[in-house]
């Protein structure tokens, strides 16, 4: 399919996980540009509307979506790769202990970064440094390049189709919401 002379990309759906975990790494990235911009925005703007709107959705990606796409590797991904790195005498297992530390590490940096972000989101004259925010999105995007190297093709290359399946249902019943 083209439009204007270039081809489109169909969206992920969880009938292919592997590709909907590319996509969120996608997702992820595109909220990393936010931040970087919003950090460059911030000293000449200040945390006027547009910044306010900005922090607002940089917080509710990776307040609600961050966290369904740890779970998601973490809970089912990682165990299905470590059990078919030992069936296949792969090493996957060592690096997806790293890919969990950082994970951690994400999540702390993020909490952090959070604290800023909300006074941004209610118009208070704040700013995050630059470090900290370099430093966050420097460690996400080396991780999706260690994730998308290494990790998925291992998953595309060893996950059989009910594994896949799985994974699938999985990361829909974890995004899925259900009245109390």
């Amino acid at each position: 399919m083209k439009s204007n002379g270039s081809l489109v990309k169909p969206a992920a759906s969880f009938d292919e996980p592997v590709e909907m975990l590319k996509a969120c790494h996608e997702r992820i990235a595109a909220q990393c540009l936010t931040l970087e911009r919003l950090a460059a925005y911030l000293p000449l703007h200040g945390a006027d509307t547009q910044a306010q709107q900005a922090a607002s959705a940089v917080m509710r990606y990776f307040d609600v979506a961050g966290p369904h796409h740890h779970a998601d590797e973490e809970h089912d991904l990682f165990p299905m790769l470590i059990e078919a790195g030992q069936r296949l005498g792969s090493p996957v297992a060592e690096r997806i202990a790293s890919l969990s530390s950082e994970h951690r590490s994400l999540e702390a940096a993020w909490a952090q970064l959070r604290v800023v972000l909300a006074d941004i989101a209610q118009g208070k004259a704040s700013s995050p440094e630059t470090v900290r925010v370099d430093d966050f999105v420097g460690a996400y995007r080396a991780h999706i390049v260690l994730e998308e190297s290494q990790i998925l093709p291992f998953a595309e290359a060893s996950l059989s189709e009910e594994q896949l399946a799985r994974l699938s249902a999985a990361m829909v019943a974890r995004r899925t919401h259900t009245p109390r």
